[in-house]
């Protein structure tokens, strides 16, 4: 009796070694990150956005600041003009009018409004900033996962083919059945299906990395084998959602809002108040006769003034207590809307907490159960050889071995945007997280 060859260890590597790409060209993930970081278009809106508020506040400044204006203006007038002789006069004026705020709550309210949107627009680039981060490791790792998945996928399509060979050859001999052969038959078919949708999937992944950070054919760096996942750190839940409250932006924006809310109401409570400015003029004029006989100047009149102005609404119609009432009903909103971005965030916290440590438990149990498929795979292959499996037996420990292997891969992945989550989700995600994943990759 002929014993059918066993899957050699030399094709499957070279298979694998055809799906994976060379790590001579590969970009890190900091590189990728910093391209994106100069070419995201999400982002720089963002970016510029927060450059515009720091002029608008600047705007907001000159309400209490001191004005001055420039006038001039020439007129000519003629008395019974459809009459010879008519008389006129040609007049040139000029002046300046300056004032200077001296009180005025409401204008106080709105430079300090102005001032804490800053703080709001810097909260939301933080956002923007760390959404690009998790955008840019999920697109990384996407084609990291989506190139093991059709490196496993090839090489259990060879081993596949090998025992479709040995099954063949088993069949002409007489040592086994068709059915052998057409099991093996239909489980290369379905293996070359689902190379195809994994070299599509790829292609996928490798072009919206590419769009994301603005190069074409970018090759990710693999992970530094042995893989050492990191545990997050706080290993306490608690103590991730108390950095949540003290520094997530969303919360720090729903805590300003609150604040600008009671602003609008301090405005809105000086609608009946006084106003006090100080306000000056200078003027000039110049009259000349328009008829020959009176073609003269009757001189240059200077007038200046200097003076204080006070207005007080007196009676609005109710408008004033109308618009109090609306800005103490928002303000009330924005209370509300900062008790809910609070426990949005704590949510967030511990749920993106719990799944890294899900996902790191699941990371130990796959690399447990690669070892156990390895092991059972060697096993069937021996009792197939003996005679006491069938192909089909071998075929599915192979196909157990390549998606446990496959899984794990996604795993680690997931772990790592995880870890990148969770400290999104705390309001602590920063550039420098993307250098302590960037240490992990292969150089």
């Amino acid at each position: 009796m002929r014993l059918p060859p066993t899957p050699r260890p030399l094709a499957l590597a070279a298979a694998l070694l055809l799906a994976l790409p060379a790590c001579t060209w590969a970009q890190s993930l900091q590189e990728l990150y910093d391209a994106a970081r100069a070419y995201d278009a999400t982002y720089l809106a963002a970016k510029a956005n927060a450059a515009s508020v720091e002029y608008r506040a600047a705007q907001s400044e000159a309400l209490m600041r001191p004005s001055l204006a420039a006038t001039a203006g020439a007129s000519t007038s003629q008395t019974d003009p459809p009459n010879i002789g008519t008389k006129g006069t040609n007049t040139v004026q000029g002046g300046l009018n300056g004032r200077v705020p001296l009180f005025n709550r409401a204008s106080g309210a709105t430079i300090e409004q102005a001032r804490k949107s800053l703080i709001t627009a810097q909260a939301d680039l933080e956002t923007a900033e760390q959404d690009l981060i998790v955008r840019v490791a999920q697109a990384y790792f996407d084609v990291l996962a989506a190139q093991d998945t059709l490196a496993t996928t090839r090489a259990n399509k060879a081993a596949t083919s090998e025992q479709l060979a040995s099954a063949k050859r088993n069949f002409e001999v007489g040592t086994a059945t068709i059915t052998d052969t057409r099991e093996a038959q239909a489980r290369f078919d379905l293996g070359t299906f689902q190379e195809l949708f994994a070299e599509n999937d790829l292609r996928t992944k490798r072009l919206a990395l590419d769009t994301l950070v603005g190069r074409s054919a970018v090759e990710p760096r693999p992970l530094l084998v042995p893989v050492l996942l990191p545990a997050p750190v706080p290993a306490n839940p608690e103590e991730w959602v108390t950095l949540a409250d003290q520094g997530h932006p969303a919360v720090r924006r729903a805590r300003i809002g609150l604040e600008v809310a009671q602003l609008e109401t301090i405005k809105a409570r000086a609608g009946d108040s006084p106003t006090v400015d100080a306000v000056g003029s200078l003027s000039a004029s110049n009259n000349r006769g328009s008829l020959p006989e009176l073609n003269r100047s009757t001189g240059t009149t200077a007038v200046a003034s200097l003076g204080v102005q006070l207005n007080w609404p007196l009676y609005t119609g109710g408008a004033t207590q109308a618009r109090i009432k609306e800005t103490l009903a928002l303000e009330e909103k924005s209370r509300n809307d900062l008790e809910a971005a609070r426990r949005s965030v704590v949510q967030g916290t511990r749920s993106t907490y719990f799944g890294v440590q899900s996902g790191l438990s699941q990371v130990k149990a796959l690399e447990a159960a690669e070892s156990s498929s390895a092991l059972a795979l060697e096993a069937t292959q021996l009792g197939y050889k003996v005679g006491v499996r069938v192909n089909l037996d071998v075929l599915n420990a192979q196909l157990q071995l390549f998606q446990t292997r496959r899984d794990l891969a996604k795993a680690r992945y997931d772990v790592l945007v995880g870890s990148l989550r969770l400290r999104q989700a705390a309001g602590q995600l920063s550039p420098a997280d993307i250098d302590a994943v960037n240490r992990l990759l292969a150089k």
